[in-house]
């Protein structure tokens, strides 16, 4: 680790920790730390990667620090592997963190290899799908949660429907419009061409599973822990940073903490893996409705800053077709898009930003280098000039950014 003193704190799916993790975070308060950074990891990160990740982001924070500031860190572990397109290594990590489904991944991984031009097969693959995702048709209607639609719906017309996406984005990317990352132009015919958008079906559906398993390891993990963390050491200020998914955990720690508790004095959302109307109190299409976080910023006591980049391609390019299968504008998919399919309902916070929230500012990454982070409120900070993929995160000018919104910075 290239700073001290560092913890690590660990979660399982369902937000449990090992006993003992708040007052470690809260003895470093009698230790002389004054801050505290608080950094989650997005998804297919494992406990050895996430290590490094902190260890490489936090490296340049000593030399940022101003006179009389003690930092202290802290890398949150959680289960995050997912499946990213293709069985094999992909696969086995998925196996690490969902075990009680690898029948189910099994034959899921058999029929994507073996493509069966057969419709029998693509009904067995959705069945499969929401085996994994824990969900059944008759469970959509009542869900407290959004279902996406793919899951249950006709399962060839689904993975048509993602083959056509991925297909129209592979034409994009042959002709240079968009980074070819990861798609491939040729796809088989009839009933088999579809079994590449199942693929894509499956990558959804794990990152379902994820972005619910974010979202509760911030309100039933972090946030409760940073509460008892408050109690002991009430004068620690505390800064979180999230990276995608990640960015989603350390947001719904905000609504996971105890009434009255605010340790929080700064969040940054680094491309963060969520909805941009997330902290909206009312939706722009429709006003009856709110984000899913709506007004938890106000927990905090200094400022939300949402890094975001238009060079991100996971982001802005991969998810807004299921986004709106799920037909959820609190949260994200994640699907190439059809070309001209553009729509807001569907934008993510890490691609353009906090949306639907009065009084937002706007700034470039050279405004904020220059000028530092206004005290308070949503900050939207364009960070395209050091952020060109969805990974770039141990960028110097990113770790100058906290240090700035945690008002910490020489």
């Amino acid at each position: 680790m290239s700073v001290e003193p560092y913890r690590e704190i660990t979660f399982d799916k369902e937000g449990d920790g090992p006993p003992g993790q708040s007052a470690s975070l809260a003895a470093l308060a009698r230790q002389g730390v004054t801050d505290l950074v608080v950094f989650a990891h997005g998804w297919n990160s494992s406990p050895s990667g996430a290590t490094r990740l902190y260890s490489d982001f936090f490296a340049p924070f000593p030399g940022l620090l101003a006179p009389g500031i003690e930092a202290g860190y802290a890398g949150v572990i959680w289960p995050s592997m997912m499946f990213t397109g293709a069985p094999g290594p992909d696969y086995r990590a998925l196996v690490t963190v969902l075990p009680e489904k690898e029948p189910v991944l099994d034959r899921l991984t058999e029929l994507l290899v073996t493509a069966p031009a057969d419709e029998r097969a693509f009904a067995e693959f959705g069945a499969l799908l929401r085996e994994l995702t824990d969900v059944s048709g008759e469970d959509a209607a009542v869900a407290v949660e959004p279902v996406p639609e793919f899951l249950v719906a006709d399962p060839v017309e689904v993975c048509a429907l993602f083959t056509e996406a991925l297909e129209a984005e592979a034409a994009e990317a042959l002709a240079g419009a968009v980074p070819a990352d990861g798609f491939e132009s040729g796809f088989g015919e009839g009933l088999e061409r579809y079994w590449k958008g199942a693929r894509e079906a499956l990558r959804q559906a794990t990152y379902y599973v994820m972005k619910k398993r974010a979202g509760r390891v911030g309100e039933a993990g972090l946030g409760p822990l940073l509460g008892e963390v408050a109690r002991a050491a009430p004068g620690l200020r505390v800064h979180l940073v999230g990276h995608s998914m990640g960015a989603r955990l350390v947001a719904y720690a905000l609504k996971g903490l105890p009434s009255g508790a605010r340790p929080v004095a700064s969040v940054t959302l680094l491309q963060g893996a969520f909805s941009h109307y997330a902290f909206a109190a009312r939706l722009p299409h429709d006003a009856r409705r709110s984000g899913s976080l709506r007004n938890v910023q106000q927990r905090i006591r200094g400022p939300l800053v949402a890094c975001y980049s238009r060079h991100d391609t996971a982001l802005g390019v991969m998810y807004p077709l299921a986004s709106r299968l799920a037909r959820d504008s609190e949260s994200l998919g994640g699907l190439p898009r059809v070309p001209g399919a553009g729509d807001p309902r569907w934008g993510a916070i890490g691609y353009d930003g906090v949306q639907a929230v009065p009084g937002t500012v706007e700034r470039t990454l050279a405004a904020v280098l220059g000028a530092g982070v206004p005290a308070s409120g949503c900050v939207n900070v364009d960070t395209a000039a050091v952020v060109r993929s969805h990974s770039d995160v141990c960028e110097p000018e990113l770790a100058r950014v906290v240090v700035s919104a945690a008002r910490a910075g020489r």
